[in-house]
């Protein structure tokens, strides 16, 4: 498999620059002035990565009526066929530095559904080109991505928005009225929790190297990874069993584990509606498989069965004081709510808000809430303007509209903190998960974080994975 060299890599960054300096002068969807409109009357998206989620986020964006898909970038062939017979018209790239090099002139915006660890190095290119970008959930694979994701939405004035679709939710928003009409008063602790992992968990990387499908690049797929031999399943196989097309949610050096696959969609609500800022200290205890416990690593290659994560926060911008969040998954609930009743389960993925004077309880996206007790109902007025088209055409129609134009939901600076906190809490999960060598174990340390430092002040060892180390060619291009 071929990387990209040198040369060509300063030839990208030159091509990035020069068309952002471009884009600052004369956007495409301003030319002309007021009520213009584009050559092609709609946005033009290109999709990096075009199976699973991103051939979903690409179909609800043609879906708006005010987007086409005219460009798409997937590193496995057989996908890329079954996304071109939907968008027969697009232009088809393998490596998505290429495309952007070659297209970029031709792309209004970009939507990123590829795994996590390649999400930073793909959305930041497409922003430094000037790009409007749409980033699946988690926003980014570490801390630090997180920082430069948020701090380049402002940089380069683009519209973005993360994949947590819930919070463009009629439900998110009815919670919020709730809140603030004081209906369960003030909330000084939060439960979620949800049924991942729905893949291998706590086991090492298979021993047994597998021959790369021929439909693969797995080079271009491991991207800012560091380098490891193909394997065909991971190691039994789940679904469709290949690493590349799920699994991969469970192994460190791609995933963010179950707190990455669903945090953003599950802790969105207590951060719009409590307005949660950078957490001070958490603390993780995680379960473990017994016939892999005496050959544990002091870093795990894939995340824990199961995790408990302690987060706590400053007092937040809707709170009196400070506030406690409980993360379960694995199969791990909270104590049922008495007020539900002896016959009515908790879901497999959902939130509970806990105030001074009763709870709210809500399912994932914000669907089905339910105020604690019952007898709480309140009627409140609509404050918050419902978002008629949902989370794709919002995000559209604000690209359209120019940045800072139009309200999007989710946009990376709501979205970077909020992934930020969960990464953090990963760090917990981490630490907690490794072998100390008789130095006692990250399950037993309240870990404190200091926000501005990007660290944990008592924990060293854990700051390792706050920024990784890319493979070289793929280091991203930013300074905070």
């Amino acid at each position: 498999m071929k990387t990209l060299t040198q040369t060509s890599r300063r030839k990208f960054i030159k091509s990035a620059s020069t068309a952002a300096a471009a884009f600052t002068i004369v956007p495409r969807h301003v030319l002309g002035g007021t009520g213009f409109t584009a050559p092609s009357e709609k946005l033009a998206i290109a999709s990096i990565g075009v199976g699973g989620q991103g051939g979903h986020d690409a179909a609800n964006f043609s879906k708006s009526g005010k987007a086409e898909i005219t460009h798409l970038c997937d590193v496995d062939s057989n996908r890329m066929a079954s996304a071109a017979k939907l968008y027969p018209k697009a232009k088809r790239y393998k490596d998505f530095r290429e495309m952007l090099d070659k297209e970029h002139r031709h792309i209004d915006a970009v939507c990123v559904a590829t795994p996590d660890h390649n999400h930073a190095i793909q959305a930041l290119a497409a922003m430094q080109l000037g790009k409007h970008v749409f980033v699946e959930k988690p926003l980014v694979h570490d801390v630090w991505e997180a920082r430069v994701l948020t701090d380049a939405a402002r940089r380069y004035k683009v519209v973005t928005q993360m994949g947590n679709q819930g919070t463009s939710s009629d439900g998110a928003r009815l919670i919020r009225e709730w809140y603030e009409a004081g209906a369960i008063g003030d909330v000084h602790t939060v439960y979620v929790w949800t049924d991942r992992p729905v893949w291998p968990a706590g086991i090492p990387w298979p021993r047994e190297a597998a021959k790369v499908p021929a439909n693969l690049d797995w080079d271009l797929w491991l991207g800012t990874a560091k380098h490891r031999y193909y394997v065909e399943g991971a190691p039994v196989r789940y679904s469709d069993g290949y690493v590349v097309n799920f699994n991969w949610r469970g192994w460190w050096d791609f995933g963010t584990g179950p707190i990455g696959d669903m945090g953003c969609h599950l802790l969105d609500i207590a951060f719009k509606v409590l307005g949660l800022q950078h957490v001070q200290e958490v603390q993780a205890s995680v379960a473990r498989l017994f016939s892999d416990f005496r050959v544990r690593i002091s870093a795990p290659d894939s995340n824990p069965p199961a995790a408990h994560v302690t987060m706590r926060f400053p007092k937040a911008l809707h709170t009196k004081g400070p506030v406690t969040v409980h993360w379960m998954d694995g199969g791990i609930t909270p104590t049922i709510p008495e007020e539900l009743g002896l016959d009515t389960p908790l879901s497999a993925n959902d939130s509970l808000l806990v105030g001074t004077k009763g709870k709210i309880l809500t399912g994932v996206y914000g669907s089905n809430p339910r105020l604690l007790p019952a007898s709480r109902q309140v009627k409140v007025r609509e404050k918050y303007p419902r978002v008629a088209n949902g989370h794709y055409a919002q995000w559209v129609e604000a690209c359209l509209a120019g940045y800072g134009n139009k309200e999007v939901s989710s946009p990376f600076e709501f979205a970077g903190p909020l992934t930020e906190a969960l990464l953090v809490a990963n760090l917990a999960v981490r630490g907690a998960d490794m072998n100390m060598e008789g130095r006692g174990e990250g399950r037993q340390v309240r870990m404190q974080w200091d926000h501005e430092a990007m660290r944990m002040t008592n924990f060293d060892i854990v700051n390792q994975f706050v920024k990784r180390d890319y493979r070289p060619g793929w280091e991203l291009n930013y300074s905070l």
